[in-house]
């Protein structure tokens, strides 16, 4: 992925335009935490996600940027510092940008 400051909008390699986490004016984000609760971070999250569909993945997943472009999403993103805090706060691994793991998740989850 291509380095930017947090809230801007950037290209990643394969030309995806991706909103990165949002910056708030003191230059503190929010991210959530293991129990799914906000909290204020100085640094950028790792992962995005979609608060109802609780779902995560990464910050240039092609499909979270379309549903972005549409207007869908932004409202209730969420993002979260690391893979490990996503799954303990009951978020699965998308489809489209994670598929192993996703798969993973599926045959775990006996879907």
């Amino acid at each position: 992925m291509s380095t930017a400051t947090a809230g801007t909008a950037i290209r990643t390699p394969n030309h995806h335009r991706v909103v990165d986490t949002p910056v708030g004016e003191l230059g503190v984000v929010t991210l959530l935490d293991a129990d799914g609760h906000p909290y204020p971070s100085p640094v950028p999250g790792t992962l995005g996600g979609h608060r109802r569909q609780r779902l995560y993945g990464r910050l240039d997943c092609p499909s979270a940027a379309r549903a972005i472009a549409r207007g869908d999403y932004v409202r209730h993103r969420v993002f979260f510092a690391d893979e490990a805090t996503a799954v303990a706060a009951g978020y699965r691994p998308c489809a489209v940008c994670l598929p192993a793991r996703f798969a993973a998740w599926k045959r775990r989850a006996g879907r």
